[in-house]
């Protein structure tokens, strides 16, 4: 799969946003116990961590854990610095080894008989065809009651494999977001919108003023269409609902069905409207030509006034740019039908063990656990997790803070990222491409009978 998809495309984004300066570091947790994890380790940033769920595992102090993951510099900084409480309480040493190859190297050492004690995953898909290498192993009895406790079903269900618990949750992030100028909004009068039809008519509001309310770009090298087929997704779960979503992405639908038609349709009715797009940029064909990275900043030119990506869109604004509810650019959810329900679209990673040796279980309990997403937040900028004892008050922008309270959202249903599940004919392959297709004149029709004629038979 190409490497900028799902979460592997959030890290792309990120990777120009942080810095050493955003790494604010984990004390050095001198004063824990020597071994087996007993008591506490004090930490200055984060209060006294309790080491005690770690003595069910034995001593193991000593032991090291390997872990193999798609997240390289400079994000690997904090997610070393997060460890350390671990580290400090057991006595375990973190073998960090990133890899801009991973989701296909992975694979390749999982089935060759040499996987890591850890992968972090980032795609559902991709940890299916790992568990079916059989090397795999099911997550303990520790972890699994922790994601009970600090995750939805809908996040558990991705990490089981034939009704086998296989992997926990690590990171997330949200895509059904739209952004905007708080202070055009301020100044005009409007109102962020709590539901589909509210957002429609503001986008006829604007637009009522000559001004070209959206821009969007989908152009991404190999990539290209991607940004379109997020698009899709966010409307498909609106207006079919998170069941039917699911049968969507399974192919137990096909993807040319009343379903898609009415999908599809309701995102032309905003990138297909030549009132509506594409501000600063051109007419509706310029969104094929537009790069995911740039459309967006014409908000900040005030030449269009919303813009639907991904919490980690937050990256492509430059340093002199304010990202909060108050500065130059923030962002909403993407409503639903109705303000009750709140559909998400997201990705995220999972972490799953080749290993079931006391250290390796240990380590994947404390990534289940609050102590670990407070840790997490505290040393990152652009992370965020749907772990429900994430405090809030602990991440440290704005749209990390927005991301945490969408994912805690009693209502939020969340959905992976469709195509990264789909197969890779269809979900990075068909699908950019036809979307792409359809922004440049193709028909609705067309485009999803293309597109479904490429799913693998």
């Amino acid at each position: 799969m190409f490497v900028q998809r799902g979460s592997s495309r959030s890290r792309v984004a990120l990777a120009g946003a942080l810095s050493a300066g955003l790494v604010l570091g984990l004390s050095a947790c001198a004063d824990s116990k020597e071994s087996g994890g007993t008591g506490t380790v004090p930490a200055t940033s984060l209060g006294a961590i309790d080491c005690s769920p770690y003595t069910a595992f034995g001593d193991i102090k000593g032991k090291e854990v390997t872990i193999y993951t798609g997240i390289v510099t400079p994000e690997d900084a904090p997610q070393k610095q997060s460890y350390k409480p671990f580290e400090d309480c057991t006595g375990v040493t973190i073998k960090y080894e990133g890899d801009k190859a991973f989701e296909t190297q992975v694979l390749i050492r999982a089935e060759a008989g040499n996987p890591p004690d850890v992968a972090y995953v980032p795609q559902p898909g991709l940890l299916q065809r790992l568990v079916a290498t059989g090397k795999a192993k099911e997550a303990p009895a520790e972890t699994a009651a922790l994601v009970d406790k600090n995750f939805g079903a809908d996040w558990k269900a991705y990490g089981t494999v034939d009704g086998k618990f296989y992997a926990a949750p690590l990171g997330a992030n949200v895509k059904s977001l739209v952004w905007y100028s708080p202070k055009e909004f301020t100044d005009n009068g409007y109102t962020v919108p709590t539901t589909l039809a509210d957002l429609k008519a503001l986008s006829d509001k604007i637009a009522a003023t000559g001004k070209k309310p959206w821009c969007a770009g989908i152009s991404s090298g190999e990539a290209t269409g991607w940004p379109m087929t997020d698009w899709m997704e966010d409307f498909y779960l609106r207006l079919n609902g998170v069941d039917a979503y699911d049968k969507w992405v399974k192919h137990e639908t096909p993807f040319n069905s009343a379903e898609s038609t009415k999908a599809l349709d309701a995102v032309g009715e905003y990138l297909k409207n030549d009132k509506y797009v594409n501000g600063g940029l051109g007419d509706v064909k310029s969104i094929a030509s537009t790069t995911f990275q740039d459309a967006g900043l014409q908000i900040i030119e005030g030449n269009c006034s919303l813009h639907r990506q991904a919490s980690f869109y937050a990256a492509n604004f430059d340093k002199n740019t304010k990202v909060a509810e108050d500065g130059d650019v923030y962002a909403f959810y993407l409503p639903g039908e109705t303000a009750d329900k709140k559909p998400v679209l997201g990705g995220g990673e999972f972490v799953l063990a080749f290993s079931d040796r006391p250290e390796v279980k240990a380590f994947q309990t404390f990534l289940a656990t609050d102590t670990w997403a407070n840790a997490k937040a505290k040393v990152s900028s652009g992370w965020v997790s749907a772990n429900k004892g994430l405090k809030i008050e602990n991440l440290v922008n704005p749209i990390d803070q927005l991301s945490a309270k969408i994912l805690q959202d009693p209502n939020a249903q969340f959905r992976f990222d469709g195509s990264d599940m789909m197969p890779a004919a269809v979900g990075s392959n068909a699908f950019w491409k036809q979307a792409t297709n359809w922004i440049t004149g193709q028909d609705t029709k067309k485009t999803l009978d293309a597109i479904e004629a490429a799913w693998p038979k």
